[in-house]
């Protein structure tokens, strides 16, 4: 039986503009890294030692990594689900920039909310909030309207992935959410989705043969555990912690400030230029949010 998920609290706005920070980086951390680390191997080497991560942490809280409550199904589901939404983003990010993926990638909660209203009765958007999605999503397009001069002949491959990328990771959440898995320990339904990824991106990448890894740098080192441990274990750990307590739908808006933390962070790691209309998007994303989650 699910619980009726909470509104959205200050505890709640707090930690989700924390994940929104991190999230931010990751699409600058993974571009880092590209040079020295194929991207496929990449995806998988965070996956794999996020899991020994997650693994350890829930052997430290005395939790069982294997129990008989009817998760598995759901569990690999999302495992697959997981592994194809950082495939996207990897091979992606190899086509286009870190700011062109972010505003497709953002677009999950779009496909969450979506999902989410035809499968959890409790999730249903009121038509005011489904205006907060709009708003937010068009501060978004808002925000990387002129771009960074980059040709659309060249990068539609990548922009395409990213597209995908946020299909399969609003379903993700869809599944989550409607399934066993909303009722199962946070640390288990990530370590479902960090196991099954980090076995098929590691074998994607060894049938491929795209496992040269260049020089190690020290800005290698640093991009893969930001990854790894940052997003991939701390965050994601939080994060299905929160979709227990919260409703998913309304927290999936909230990730729309996430590629606004990444153009911030283009600016000051990757040297890349803002427009005008940045302070214009601030403004309609967080307008956006403030309907969604408008209380009856």
């Amino acid at each position: 039986m699910k619980s009726t998920p909470r509104p959205i609290d200050a505890a709640a706005l707090a930690i989700m503009f924390g994940l929104c920070a991190v999230w931010g980086g990751q699409q600058v951390a993974v571009k880092l890294a590209v040079p020295v680390v194929p991207p496929v191997l990449q995806a998988g080497l965070r996956s794999l030692i996020a899991t020994v991560l997650v693994g350890g942490w829930m052997l430290w809280r005395r939790q069982k990594l294997i129990t008989g409550d009817g998760t598995l199904p759901a569990g690999l589901l999302a495992g697959l689900l997981f592994s194809l939404e950082f495939l996207c983003i990897f091979v992606g990010l190899t086509h286009t920039t870190a700011s062109r993926m972010a505003v497709f990638l953002y677009s999950a909660p779009c496909f969450t909310a979506i999902g989410l209203h035809w499968t959890v009765p409790s999730e249903r958007l009121r038509p005011m909030q489904w205006l907060g999605m709009a708003v937010a999503f068009c501060g978004i397009v808002v925000a990387f309207s002129d771009g960074s001069g980059s040709d659309l002949a060249t990068t539609w491959p990548g922009d395409l992935l990213g597209i995908l990328a946020g299909v399969f990771w609003g379903t993700t959440t869809v599944i989550v959410r409607a399934s066993r898995l909303a009722s199962a320990a946070p640390s288990k339904t990530l370590l479902y989705q960090l196991a099954v990824s980090a076995v098929l991106l590691c074998t994607l990448a060894l049938g491929t043969g795209n496992v040269h890894v260049g020089p190690m740098t020290a800005t290698t080192w640093v991009s893969l555990a930001y990854q790894s441990i940052g997003v991939a274990f701390a965050s994601y750990l939080i994060w299905f912690g929160m979709l227990t307590r919260y409703s998913a739908a309304r927290l999936a808006s909230f990730s729309f400030l996430s590629p606004l933390f990444g153009v911030t962070f283009g600016v000051l790691v990757l040297g890349e230029s803002v427009g005008w209309r940045f302070a214009g998007a601030v403004v309609l994303v967080f307008a956006g949010i403030s309907l969604v989650n408008r209380r009856h």
